[in-house]
């Protein structure tokens, strides 16, 4: 298939780039700028200059494509603080990428996430996410509406993934929480730290994509978690040894103070399965655990970015 990817040189998609051109795909990249471009041809991939605010170009690359995954958000703005925005941005694209489906039955993956599932049990596939009322309801509102893109002859489907997509390189939440751990000099987590966050391997979440496009039936929600929770007091345990600082609860009247814009994340307790996932797809993750990547040290380097 000739496959658009959006998010084409960002975390997960350089490593979903060779996965589809070594499974026999063409794979058309968005660029933004020259390293990505750059990154993109270096990888064999055909390129396609333009952001995700760029509608007109998403329109024309998705018409002229085999099938389009959506991995491109706007992660700048939302982790500090506009997630809004980054919501907005990400809805406006889907919903040019819809109208240019409509009709084709040609395969069409975003990213999501499982944050906003079920708080303090386990999540399955068959849940369904809040739409309303909480800083990840934009984007789960946009996931709803890709699924919905199966009634209007678009073979859709959402990979909702791990707060944490891990591995060598990684500038999201775990790195974010190894960097205010070492401004604060505390690795903190809040209340009894027993709260689960689920994980999955930056390359056993780029192997799911693949599968995904190959193969997942219309309307198809997809688990990206490899461990179905992680206690957040294990992963603070591993940063402190590391950084050799303290590991303490934070108080709840102190969290915004501690982690900032991570504040409103930290405390998620979202265990999840991907066990329908698994028996569809035939997806069998095989890279290392969150605390197992933590402890290969890579994290802890000084020049760790803050997000």
């Amino acid at each position: 298939m000739r496959i658009f990817v959006t998010g084409a040189s960002g975390w997960i998609g350089s490593a979903l780039v060779p996965e589809l051109i070594d499974a026999g795909h063409q794979v058309v990249g968005l660029a933004r700028s020259e390293a990505s471009a750059a990154a993109l041809t270096e990888a064999g991939a055909e390129v396609v200059r333009g952001t995700v605010d760029d509608l007109d170009v998403l329109r024309t690359a998705a018409t002229g494509s085999d099938a389009v995954i959506h991995l491109a958000f706007k992660h700048d703005i939302a982790f500090s603080g506009d997630f809004q925005g980054a919501s907005d941005a990400d809805r406006r694209a889907v919903d040019t990428f819809g109208e240019a489906l409509a009709g084709t039955d040609r395969p069409f993956v975003i990213a999501s996430g499982v944050a906003g599932l079920k708080s303090g049990q386990l999540a399955t596939e068959q849940d369904m996410p809040e739409t309303t009322g909480s800083p990840v309801a934009g984007r789960a509102a946009t996931s709803m509406a890709v699924l919905d893109l199966a009634s209007r002859g678009v073979r859709s489907s959402v990979v909702r993934l791990s707060p944490t997509c891990h591995g060598d390189g990684d500038n999201g939440f775990m790195a974010a929480l190894v960097a205010i751990a070492r401004e604060k000099g505390l690795s903190g987590y809040l209340g009894d730290g027993a709260n689960r966050w689920p994980a999955v391997h930056r390359l056993d979440a780029a192997r799911l994509f693949r599968l995904a496009v190959e193969k997942a039936p219309a309307g198809s929600v997809l688990h990206g978690t490899a461990e179905e929770g992680v206690p957040i007091r294990e992963v603070a345990e591993v940063i402190g040894r590391h950084l050799d600082v303290p590991v303490a609860s934070v108080s709840a009247d102190d969290a915004a103070g501690h982690f900032g814009w991570m504040a409103g994340f930290v405390g998620l307790d979202a265990p999840v399965s991907s066990a329908r996932t698994r028996e569809l797809l035939d997806w069998h993750p095989t890279g290392p655990g969150l605390l197992e990547d933590l402890e290969k040290g890579h994290y802890f380097r000084p020049t760790t970015p803050t997000h």
